[in-house]
């Protein structure tokens, strides 16, 4: 049993208060320095994106350096891009070629990340199923996506279903191996310690594997939807009727450069955002590491 003097009570008591003020005050400075921080790197990344604006303008409408046959200048990115957005243009709006393409890169990433994740943590945790699996992988890793194309048009047509495999197969690749890496990485002690206190194999896996390798894993995850979104445009540019990819071919036998740039912007902005949407489910999802919410 431990006696705790009265006096000594009687001072903590006394600046108990301020102690948690002042824990308070430091939380609240802490996150001000954040918020403070993360409005610089927005105001820089602004005045990056302005620069370039002025630095296209200035070579392609005030010296003309840049032939407009080469690089489309501001005003006809403008118009090209009130053109889709208004009339259409390869069949479509704007808006219909970018959720077309957005729904393919959906389909094809959550099947790779649905297949691939578990295999790697599966890999990564099983010597045999290493053993049995990895042989296979290794031949087929260095295969690029796009050579899947032609495969893919003879099993499944023209249609969707074959650009949605050329996806699956570009994003699966990083979604395994990093997933697969990251159960090799942790630390034995804590697998140790997990076997010692009898945890049952399942839990196992949900507990202790998974959270450890999440990092890696998330990791995996924005390489996997970066070429989700590369194996995209090349796979909408064969037998593809809508798409923003569709559009890049169109405009590139139109030679539309101010198309071609509307389309590239589209793939841009479109890529970010899924993005970003992923950068918020990695801070949902590993709140307890310091990494993820920087």
């Amino acid at each position: 049993m431990v006696y705790i003097d009265q006096a000594e009570f009687a001072l903590t008591s006394q600046f108990l208060p301020e102690i948690v003020n002042e824990s308070a005050r430091i939380k609240c400075v802490a996150s001000r320095g954040t918020a403070v921080m993360l409005g610089r790197r927005t105001w820089i990344g602004l005045a990056t994106v302005l620069a370039l604006v002025a630095i296209w303008f200035l070579l392609t409408t005030v010296t003309g350096m840049v032939s407009g046959g080469r690089f489309p200048s501001p005003a006809e990115f403008w118009a090209s891009f009130r053109q889709i957005t208004g009339r259409g243009y390869a069949g479509g709006d704007l808006l219909q070629h970018a959720l077309h393409s957005l729904k393919l890169v959906v389909m094809g990433f959550a099947v790779a990340v649905a297949t691939g994740v578990p295999l790697g943590l599966w890999m990564g945790w099983s010597r045999k199923v290493e053993a049995a699996i990895n042989p296979v992988f290794l031949v087929i890793r260095p295969i690029p996506p796009l050579a899947w194309i032609p495969l893919a048009i003879l099993w499944l047509g023209l249609g969707d279903a074959a650009k949605i495999m050329v996806i699956w197969f570009s994003a699966f690749v990083p979604s395994v191996i990093n997933s697969f890496t990251g159960v090799r990485t942790i630390d034995r002690p804590i697998l140790e310690a997990a076997r010692m206190l009898g945890t049952p194999r399942w839990r196992m896996v949900t507990e202790v594997i998974a959270p450890a390798a999440a990092p890696m894993i998330f990791t995996g995850l924005r390489l996997s939807l970066q070429a989700s979104w590369t194996t995209l445009v090349a796979a909408e540019l064969v037998g593809a009727l809508v798409g923003v990819g569709f559009v890049l071919n169109m405009a590139q036998q139109d030679l539309y450069p101010g198309m071609i740039l509307v389309g590239m912007v589209t793939v841009g902005m479109l890529g970010w955002g899924t993005t970003k949407l992923l950068a918020m489910a990695e801070q949902h999802a590993l709140a307890w590491n310091v990494a993820a919410r920087d």
